[in-house]
C-alpha cells in the first residue's frame, strides 16, 4: 500500500452534529468497523412525557436526547455524559440511563482491549485445508480496518475486518478447581473479493520471546470482544 494511500485512510475531519462534536474519517469508506452511526432524534413534537418515567415536559421540566438511542427523556432519566467513542464524539455526551452502562463498558474494549489488538501477538497461523502453519505476528491496523498478519522478511498477509463473517474460540479443558476453560485459538471465517463461499483462517496461541502465551491469550480474548462489537454495528 502506498503512503498516500495509506494517508487518504487515516485522514479525519472534525463536524458538528445536533449531538456535539465528533472526529471521523475524511472518507466514509474508511471508517471503523467497530463504529455506530447517530440514531435519528425521536420528534420532540411526539414526546410531550420523558420515554423512562413518564414526566411531562413543561417550562421547569425540559427535555433531553440521548445521544445514543435517540429516544426523549427528562433531566433526570438522562443526566449522565459518558464517552461514546464508537460514535466518534470528542467529548462525553448526554446519555439515558440504559445506554450510559453500555458505553462504559465499551469503553473498557477502547481504552483496554483495542490496545491489545493493537500491539499484537504470536499465534501459529494456518491458512484453509493448509496443513502447515506459520508462525506470524496478528494485529489490528492503526484504523481498525485489517487484521495483519506479519510472517518471515516481506510475507505479509491481511484479512479486512468488516468481511469477517463468524469468530469461534478454540479452547481446552477447564482448570483444576473449577472455572472457565483457557483460549487456546481462534478460527475466523470471512469472505474473500471475487471468490465465492468463505475462507478460513484459524489461529493458534504461540510462545512470545519470553516463552509466555499470555499475551496471545489476552489478544484472542480482545477479538472476541471486537467481534461482538462487530455483529452489533452491523445489526445497527
Amino acid at each position: 500500500m502506498s503512503s498516500e494511500v495509506a494517508a487518504r485512510r487515516d485522514a479525519k475531519k472534525l463536524v458538528r452534529s445536533p449531538s456535539g462534536l465528533r472526529m471521523v474519517p475524511e472518507h466514509r469508506a474508511y471508517g471503523s468497523p467497530f463504529g455506530l452511526e447517530e440514531p435519528p432524534w425521536v420528534p420532540d413534537k411526539e414526546c410531550p412525557r420523558c420515554m423512562q418515567c413518564d414526566t411531562k415536559f413543561d417550562f421547569l421540566t425540559r427535555k433531553h436526547h440521548c445521544r445514543r438511542c435517540g429516544k426523549c427523556f427528562c433531566d433526570k432519566c438522562c443526566g449522565q455524559k459518558v464517552a461514546l467513542r464508537r460514535m466518534c464524539f470528542v467529548d462525553p455526551v448526554r446519555q439515558c440511563a440504559g445506554c450510559a452502562p453500555v458505553s462504559r463498558r465499551e469503553a473498557d474494549f477502547y481504552d483496554r482491549q483495542l490496545k491489545l489488538l493493537l500491539s499484537g501477538a504470536t499465534f501459529l497461523v494456518t491458512f484453509g485445508n493448509s496443513e502447515k502453519p506459520d508462525t506470524r505476528v496478528c494485529r489490528l491496523s492503526s484504523n481498525q480496518r485489517f487484521l495483519l498478519l506479519d510472517g518471515d522478511g516481506d510475507d505479509h498477509r491481511e484479512v479486512e475486518v468488516a468481511r469477517i463473517a463468524a469468530v469461534q474460540m478454540l479452547t481446552e479443558g477447564l482448570p483444576p478447581g473449577g472455572g472457565n476453560a483457557r483460549a487456546t485459538g481462534m478460527t475466523l471465517q470471512y469472505t474473500t473479493p471475487g471468490a465465492e463461499g468463505l475462507t478460513q483462517l484459524t489461529l493458534t496461541a504461540s510462545e512470545d520471546a519470553d516463552g509466555s502465551r499470555r499475551q496471545a491469550t489476552a489478544w484472542l480474548a480482545a477479538m472476541h470482544k471486537a467481534a461482538k462489537l462487530l455483529h452489533e454495528s452491523r445489526d445497527q
